[in-house]
Order: structure tokens, then C-alpha cells, then sequence
């Protein structure tokens, strides 16, 4: 979600990209170059290696061999050449269903999250009735594979979904969420998986984290029922393995889970928080704006909540915006250029601040 989203979490983007129209017809001014870097089936949650020379994604594009989503890893140079058949290279088994990779500090291991071991086949899509879920599939763990696609940890073993992982700027540990607590939480743990512990308690999704870029805070999706009926249907849609992602904002706390503080209060769906290379700012993708529901652009924001500023403006889809380590490029997902199909693809683009 995909997972992806999931951000994803794990997510059907396809749900979102029925159609390439442009919003409206202010420019794009922060993004300089913009390239196009995959070419045809579900391509998303790309994140950049620790030295900014690859990419780590998620795809289930079906020329590829692959039934649902996959992990796949290139070099950034070797991307961008409008040939289907040119196959990025399968970190993950090609079993079950992978979400949210993330490169190891040595950039020459990537840990996702699959659910190969509990069932070899897809997981079934959850049915909808004409809602949109996501599906907290129970036999999700992490595993880190090396480049050519063999297993070499298992950092999580405990029953239930974890999933959603992402590495510190400093190398030192993982972020994740879990639902060995009973809720769907962030935990931390060591960068080997060892001394989990819980971050979030509230009651809600907490997901998609990633840390800041001096390791020392988070930034996350959260969903708070407040009402009695609210936090009835999210429990009985939790004891489903299912979550109904259309009323997030942004957070940020510390890495032990102090000052937990709420960013945006825009209403709908906010997802997909990334921090800018010198920390004061936050990326992320929204829907606040649209009449629609599906239309989601990326916007940023300052830290404090103020000064949010639209930053795309092109096609009905934007999100999992990903600033490379070394500041100069923003990769994110898009519908823009599928010519009327489902396709989402990576584009990658020089950072103007």
C-alpha cells in the first residue's frame, strides 16, 4: 500500500488513478527536471540508499512476473528508459505480499515487510462495502535481504502485523508499527531487531514513520476516533485485520514517544510525512482540498504546523514523497503520464527550495 502506501502502508493506488488531469496551472516550482522513472503498473513507496545512488520500491507491475507487490532495487542512473521489459532487480521472494522497504545504512541490504512465510500466495483484497479499507494482513513480518534478493535477518517474530519499517539517519534503529500491543502502535527497535519498545499508545492507526533527519524525532500518519461509535467501528474494523484510512493527520514526537504533538488539523486524509533535509519542514500527501476524495497532492508544512505551501499540481495522484539523503532530489509517486490507465509510476526531481 501500498502499501504502500500502505505510505503504505500496503495501498491500492489503483483506486485513486482513474484518470491524468492536471489540477490547475500553477508551476511546479520545487521540482526542477522531473523525470519519470518507471513505466507501466502500481510503482510506489521508492526510498533512497543511505548514499543516494539507489532506490528501493515496491511494484506490482505483471510484466514484471509478479502477482501483487514486490521489492525491487536499482541504481537511479539505470532508471528512466521507457522500456517495459527492462526489469528492475527482485529483492523479495516473488511469495505473498511485500510492502515498505527501506535500505540498510550499508546500502547493500534492504529490509521490507512480507507475508511469504505465513502463505506463499497474494492475500486476498478485502471486501470494501463501498468503503475504503486497508487491509492489516496478520502474517506480515521484517526481514533484511541483501542485493540479490537473499534473506539474511528476521527482525520481528511476534504474532500479529509488523510491518512499515524505516531506518534512522544515524544507522542505529527501526521504526515500525506493530500490533503486538493490541492497537496499531509505532515501535523502535535496534537496527539487528533486538530491545523493541512501544512509542504511540493512543487509540488509532499510527503508521508510515519516518525520523527526522538528526534521528532524534519521528513523523507519522495518525488516526483518533474520538466519539464512542468512532472508536467502536475502528476496534471492530482492527479485529478484522482492516483499517479505514480517510480521516489522518500529521504527528511528530520524539524517538521515546515524549512531546507527541499534532501538525496538520486539515481534515480527510494526510499521509505520507517526510522531513525536509534541514529539519523544519515536513512533506507530505493530502486530500483536504478535494471535492472528490481521491484527489491527492503533496504539500509541505513547517514543523509548528504553519506556513503550508501546495507543491504539486499536476494529476489526481501524488504521494510517498522521499527527500534523498543528500538533499539535492525528491522521488514520489504519480499518476501524471499513464495516458488514461491505472498506472502509478516513480518520478524523481532536482529539489528547488
Amino acid at each position: 500500500m501500498k502499501n504502500l502506501f500502505l505510505a503504505l502502508t500496503t495501498i491500492t493506488i489503483s483506486q485513486f488513478s482513474w484518470a491524468q488531469a492536471p489540477v490547475n496551472n500553477n508551476p511546479e516550482s520545487h521540482l526542477k527536471n522531473l523525470t519519470q522513472l518507471t513505466f507501466g503498473g502500481d510503482n510506489a513507496e521508492a526510498y533512497w540508499s543511505f548514499d543516494s545512488k539507489a532506490i528501493t520500491f515496491q511494484s506490482n507491475f505483471k510484466t514484471w512476473g509478479v502477482q501483487c507487490d514486490q521489492i525491487f532495487t536499482s541504481p537511479i542512473k539505470k532508471m528512466g528508459i521507457k522500456d517495459t521489459t527492462r526489469k528492475s532487480t527482485l529483492v523479495s521472494t516473488g511469495l505473498g505480499r511485500t510492502t515498505c522497504s527501506y535500505f540498510m545504512p550499508d546500502n547493500k541490504h534492504i529490509l521490507y515487510a512480507s507475508t511469504h512465510e505465513g502463505d506463499s500466495a497474494c492475500p486476498p483484497t478485502p471486501e470494501s462495502n463501498g468503503k475504503y479499507v486497508w487491509a492489516i494482513y496478520s502474517n506480515f513480518d521484517i526481514y533484511v535481504a541483501d542485493l540479490k534478493g537473499n534473506i539474511t535477518n528476521k527482525l520481528t517474530n511476534s504474532p500479529g502485523y509488523d510491518a512499515e519499517g524505516t531506518v534512522s539517519p544515524d544507522g542505529k534503529s527501526i521504526v515500525f508499527t506493530s500490533t503486538r500491543s493490541g492497537d496499531l502502535e509505532l515501535w523502535i527497535m535496534d537496527i539487528d531487531g533486538n530491545n523493541p519498545r512501544q512509542i504511540t499508545t493512543g487509540l488509532g492507526y499510527d503508521g508510515g514513520a519516518f525520523f527526522s533527519p538528526d534521528s532524534k524525532k519521528l513523523v507519522f500518519r495518525a488516526s483518533r476516533p474520538e466519539t464512542e461509535e468512532e472508536k467502536a467501528k475502528y476496534i471492530d474494523l482492527l479485529s478484522k485485520g482492516l483499517v479505514e484510512p480517510t480521516n489522518m493527520e500529521i504527528y511528530t514526537c520524539n524517538v521515546d514517544g515524549s512531546n507527541l504533538h499534532q501538525v496538520t488539523h486539515l481534515g480527510k486524509a494526510n499521509w505520507a510525512p517526510f522531513y525536509h533535509p534541514k529539519g523544519q519542514k515536513i512533506i507530505f500527501s493530502s486530500n483536504h482540498h478535494s471535492k472528490r476524495g481521491y484527489d491527492f497532492q503533496l504539500y509541505m508544512i513547517n514543523e509548528d504546523g504553519t506556513g503550508l505551501e501546495r507543491i504539486t499540481n499536476n494529476s489526481y495522484f501524488n504521494a510517498f514523497p522521499m527527500f534523498s539523503p543528500d538533499g539535492k532530489k525528491l522521488i514520489f509517486s504519480s499518476n501524471r503520464n499513464n495516458h488514461g490507465t491505472r498506472d502509478t509510476n516513480l518520478f524523481v526531481a532536482e529539489w528547488v527550495d
